[in-house]
């Protein structure tokens, strides 16, 4: 079991009584916005039980996030291996949030805290960050987060539809 605590949030395992508010969030259309269509609550519930095997499994993955003043889930944040179907190879940090928890700096806060267990808990010298070109909310987050990107990586996902295809790739390597 893995807690990582920030200033105002804690990454952590995932509980059943996340998955009401999580599957809220995936039945949220504005959420769903850059991520494809929306997922029912048994998709959701499905995701819950996915992340929390990988968390078991191998350590890290998608962390659920709560506001440390409330314990309000608010979404997650964390690691994962990048797709397969994919040009690029490593492992990306990623985050998904609630639209109550947009415009606090959440989403950097605890990504922050999730590429720090990933360099120094993980030993990982390089994590990714992939969205799609028009979800400039969550590039502004990876430039925050000191991410910096090469248009010559950018890829069309082949599983993606149309409006979601183009790929743009973000990088972090930790200082020599």
């Amino acid at each position: 079991m893995t807690k990582i605590d920030t200033d105002r949030l804690v990454l952590r395992d995932w509980r059943e009584s996340d998955v009401p508010a999580w599957a809220a969030m995936n039945a949220d259309p504005q959420v769903r916005e850059f991520l494809g269509p929306l997922l029912t609550a048994e998709q959701s519930a499905a995701s819950v039980r996915y992340f929390q095997d990988d968390l078991d499994r191998k350590g890290y993955g998608f962390w659920a996030v709560e506001v440390r003043d409330t314990g309000e889930f608010v979404g997650f944040t964390g690691l994962d291996d990048v797709d397969e179907e994919v040009p690029v190879t490593g492992v990306e940090v990623g985050w998904r949030l609630a639209r109550s928890a947009w415009g606090h700096g959440y989403a950097t806060e605890a990504a922050r805290a999730a590429l720090r267990y990933g360099f120094d808990t993980i030993g990982l010298a390089e994590i990714l960050a992939i969205t799609t070109a028009t979800n400039v909310r969550s590039q502004a987050v990876m430039r925050r987060l000191g991410m910096t990107t090469d248009p010559a990586e950018d890829f069309d996902h082949p599983g993606e539809p149309e409006t979601l295809r183009r790929q743009v790739v973000y990088r972090l390597r930790l200082a020599p």
